[in-house]
């Protein structure tokens, strides 16, 4: 088993040109915001065989209303086929837009940890690891959370409260951790 280190995005930079697929066959591009909100959520989830996934997808809908009042919009998206998303939705109750097939070469661009599946009962493809991205009004990357496993992800109550706290402008809050020494 060879090892191949995964590139990383940085915090401030550009958000990678990926563009998705939704079930309706509308294009959408990560990072870029709909309905009138100015940022973005992209979430990065493994598949329909991860009930984590299934339930952090759910937990996130419960969010939604108070990340849009402080212009915080929503997509989620992972490596699925169309069929996978078509049956994962009987379990997943979502109002923002959720993609398939992100390819694996775009995985690579977003600096995700990559997985291949243990059998084919867990699934049929490599797939994404979970990760997290907060893309500001400038299209650059705010937050970053890229996880390796399926048991470590952001605590959505912390994060929709500290985006609260960076989105005031009174608080005058910069990216972090954008300083290599």
């Amino acid at each position: 088993m060879s090892h191949h280190y995964t590139q990383k995005l940085h915090p401030g930079v550009k958000f990678p040109e990926v563009t998705v697929s939704l079930l309706n066959g509308e294009q959408r591009t990560l990072g870029d915001p709909q309905s009138g909100l100015d940022w973005q959520i992209v979430l990065i989830y493994r598949g329909k065989h991860c009930p984590l996934c299934t339930k952090y997808l759910n937990q996130l809908e419960t969010y939604r209303d108070k990340l849009a009042e402080i212009g915080v919009d929503i997509i989620a998206v992972s490596g699925d086929s169309k069929d996978q998303l078509e049956t994962h939705l009987q379990n997943v109750s979502v109002g923002y837009p959720i993609a398939y097939g992100l390819p694996l070469e775009k995985m690579k661009t977003l600096g995700l940890y990559i997985s291949v599946p243990r059998s084919e009962q867990e699934t049929d493809h490599p797939f994404a690891e979970p990760a997290l991205f907060v893309v500001n009004s400038q299209g650059n990357i705010q937050v970053i959370d890229i996880s390796n496993n399926p048991f470590v992800r952001p605590e959505l109550a912390a994060l929709t409260n500290g985006l609260a706290w960076i989105r005031n402008p009174d608080n005058n809050y910069p990216v972090r951790g954008m300083h290599t020494f």
